[in-house]
C-alpha cells in the first residue's frame, strides 16, 4: 500500500470489497423483491423502514467502520501493532454499544418515526411488524461491521468479502422460506424478511470473530480493558463521520415523505423503488472508498502525502465512471429496474420520471460518496459533510420548496440532479485543491 502502482493496487484490493459490498446491498433487494409479492401496501411499509436500515448500514461500516479502518491502518502504517491489536477490541465494544442504544430507541419509537417518514394504515402496520424484528437484531449488525472494518484497516479485503458474499448467498433460499413457509416452517410473513436478515447478522458476526481471535488477522482481537485513548482514535474519525450517512438517508427518507404527501402511495413506492438503485452505488462507491480508506491512512502514517491525495483522485475517477455506466443504463432502461418490484401504473411513473432525471448524474454522487472515504483515511471531514449539507439543503429545502410551490414532481427532482452534482464537485474540489494539509 505505501509503493505499488496506485491504479493496480487499488484495483486488487477493491474488487472482492466491491463484491462484497454489492452483496450486502443486495440482501435488501432480494427482500424486496420477495415481499413485493405480498402487495403494494407491504411494498410501501418496507420502503420507509429500509432508509432507517441503511442508515444504521451506512453508519456502522462506512462511518464508525471507517474510523476503525482509518485508525488501525495509521497504527500499521506507523509500526504500532500493539494498538492496532487493541484497537480491535475497541472497535468491537463501541459499535456493540452504539447499536444497543439504536435498537432500543428503534423498539420503542419506531412506528412513530415510520408515520412520519409517510406510510400510514396498512403500510403503517407492515412497516412496524418488519421495524421490531430487524431492529431487535441491530447489534448483530454493528458488530458484524466493527469486525469487518478492523481486518479492511489491514488492506485485507477478501475475508470480509467472502463471508459478506456468502451471507447473502444464503439470504437467498432462507428469505422465501421465512416469508411463504417451506414445509413445516409456516409462513411468517413480512416479519419472515426481517428474521432473514437477523440471522445473516449473526452468522458474519460469530465467522468474523473468530476470524480476529485466530491470529490470522494482523490486528487482532485480544482480551483487556477499555482506554479512552483507542476510544478517541476511533471516534476522531468515525464519529464525525456519522454525519454523512445521517445526511445521505435523510435525504431519501425526507424526499420520500414529500413524494409521498404530493403523489400517494403508488408514488411513493416508486419513487423509494427507484432511489433505491441510489443504494447500490454506495457500495461500488465504498467497494473503492474502504481500500482509499486504508491505502490514505498508512500513506499518512508514513509521511507520504502527496500518494496519499493521488490515491485518492484515482479512487474517485473510477467510481464515477462505473456509476456513470449504471446511472445512464437506468435512465435509458426505467422500466427493467422497476418492473423487479412492481407493475402498478403509477408506481413506474413514478419513479421512471426519478431516474430519467437523476440516473445520468449518478456518477458525481459516487465520485463525491468515494472521495469522502479517503478524506476519513486522511482524517479530513470537513469538506465532504459541508458538500453533504449543502446537498440536503439543495433537495429537500429549496426542492421541497419548489414541491409545495408547484406540485410538480419534475421540478423536484431535477433539484435532486442538481444537488447530487454539486455535492460531487465540492468534494471533489475539496481534495484537488489540497485542504487536506491545511
Amino acid at each position: 500500500m505505501l509503493q505499488a502502482p496506485v491504479a493496480a493496487t487499488l484495483i486488487r484490493l477493491s474488487w472482492p470489497n466491491m463484491l462484497m459490498m454489492l452483496a450486502q446491498s443486495s440482501t435488501g433487494l432480494i427482500e424486496t423483491w420477495f415481499l413485493a409479492k405480498l402487495g403494494t401496501e407491504v411494498l410501501a411499509g418496507v420502503a420507509v423502514v429500509v432508509p432507517v436500515l441503511m442508515l444504521m448500514q451506512n453508519m456502522s461500516q462506512g462511518a464508525m467502520g471507517g474510523g476503525i479502518s482509518s485508525a488501525i491502518a495509521r497504527a500499521l502504517g506507523a509500526g504500532r501493532r500493539d494498538d492496532a491489536n487493541h484497537l480491535v477490541r475497541h472497535a468491537v465494544a463501541l459499535n456493540a454499544g452504539i447499536g444497543l442504544v439504536f435498537t432500543v430507541l428503534l423498539l420503542l419509537f419506531g412506528r412513530q418515526l415510520y408515520h412520519l417518514l409517510g406510510a400510514d394504515g396498512p403500510a403503517l402496520d407492515a412497516a412496524t411488524d418488519y421495524g421490531h424484528v430487524v431492529f431487535a437484531g441491530l447489534t448483530l449488525m454493528w458488530m458484524m461491521n466493527a469486525l469487518a472494518s478492523a481486518i479492511r484497516g489491514t488492506g485485507n479485503m477478501l475475508v470480509p468479502g467472502a463471508v459478506i458474499c456468502g451471507g447473502a448467498v444464503l439470504l437467498i433460499p432462507l428469505s422465501p422460506c421465512l416469508i411463504f413457509g417451506l414445509g413445516p416452517l409456516p409462513p411468517l410473513g413480512v416479519v419472515g424478511g426481517a428474521w432473514a436478515l437477523v440471522v445473516y447478522y449473526g452468522a458474519g458476526t460469530l465467522i468474523l470473530g473468530a476470524y480476529c481471535l485466530s491470529g490470522r488477522n494482523p490486528a487482532r482481537l485480544v482480551r483487556g480493558g477499555l482506554q479512552w485513548r483507542m476510544m478517541r482514535g476511533i471516534l476522531t474519525v468515525g464519529g464525525f463521520a456519522c454525519l454523512n450517512p445521517v445526511l445521505t438517508n435523510a435525504i431519501i427518507a425526507v424526499t420520500g415523505a414529500l413524494v409521498g404527501a404530493y403523489g400517494g402511495t403508488a408514488a411513493l413506492a416508486g419513487y423509494a423503488t427507484a432511489a433505491r438503485l441510489e443504494y447500490l452505488l454506495m457500495p461500488l462507491a465504498f467497494g473503492l472508498g474502504a481500500p482509499m480508506v486504508a491505502m490514505v491512512g498508512s500513506n499518512i502514517g508514513a509521511g507520504q502525502p502527496e500518494r496519499a491525495r493521488h490515491i485518492a483522485m484515482a479512487g474517485g475517477a473510477m467510481a464515477f465512471a462505473l456509476a456513470e455506466v449504471v446511472g445512464l443504463l437506468a435512465a435509458t432502461f426505467p422500466y427493467a429496474w422497476l418492473r423487479l418490484f412492481g407493475t402498478d401504473a403509477h408506481l413506474l411513473e413514478a419513479g421512471a420520471a426519478y431516474l430519467r432525471l437523476v440516473g445520468p448524474f449518478y456518477g458525481f454522487f459516487a465520485m463525491g460518496f468515494s472521495l469522502y472515504f479517503a478524506s476519513q483515511g486522511a482524517g479530513k471531514l470537513k469538506w465532504p459533510l459541508t458538500a453533504g449539507g449543502l446537498r440536503l439543503f439543495l433537495y429537500v429545502g429549496v426542492g421541497g420548496a419548489v414541491l409545495a410551490a408547484t406540485g410538480s414532481l419534475t421540478a423536484f427532482y431535477i433539484l435532486g440532479a442538481i444537488a447530487m452534482v454539486t455535492y460531487g464537485l465540492v468534494v471533489l474540489w475539496s481534495v484537488a485543491a489540497r485542504t487536506w494539509f491545511r
